[in-house]
């Protein structure tokens, strides 16, 4: 009875710390420019991931500084930045986002989202400059 109930614990272990990788949230690992970065131009953003995203419900959105995506859509004077082209790298996660002409001088607020197997989305923002 005692070698059965050790099995049974050993076995109950094994199992959990093999499945708690899968329900692990993506966390961002990197990104190109990175937070705070200033950078001389910026045609491209590249996020790194820790996990493998579902394309459908991860992405990104782009304004200037102080101003939340849609503000910055409402606000006719400004000028519109350029357009994205959202890709995924072929082990599925490092989102990469490619802007038809290089951004503007300017600061810049990246906010992200990301969806992994778990389904969780999670999400996140870092500023950056173009100088």
């Amino acid at each position: 009875m005692k070698t059965i109930r050790s099995i049974a614990t050993a076995v109950a272990a094994i199992a959990m710390t093999t499945a708690i990788p899968a329900l692990a949230h993506p966390r961002l690992l990197s990104s190109i420019p990175a937070a705070q970065a200033a950078v001389q131009s910026a045609r491209q953003i590249t996020l790194r991931f820790t996990e493998r995203l579902m394309p459908q419900l991860t992405g990104l959105e782009i304004a200037p500084a102080g101003m939340s995506h849609a503000d910055h859509a409402a606000h006719t004077a400004m000028a519109p930045l350029p357009a994205i082209r959202t890709t995924f790298s072929s082990d599925g996660k490092t989102l990469i986002a490619t802007f038809a002409s290089a951004l503007p001088r300017g600061a810049y607020t990246v906010t992200w989202h990301a969806v992994a197997a778990d389904t969780h989305r999670v999400q996140g923002q870092f500023a950056f400059t173009v100088r």
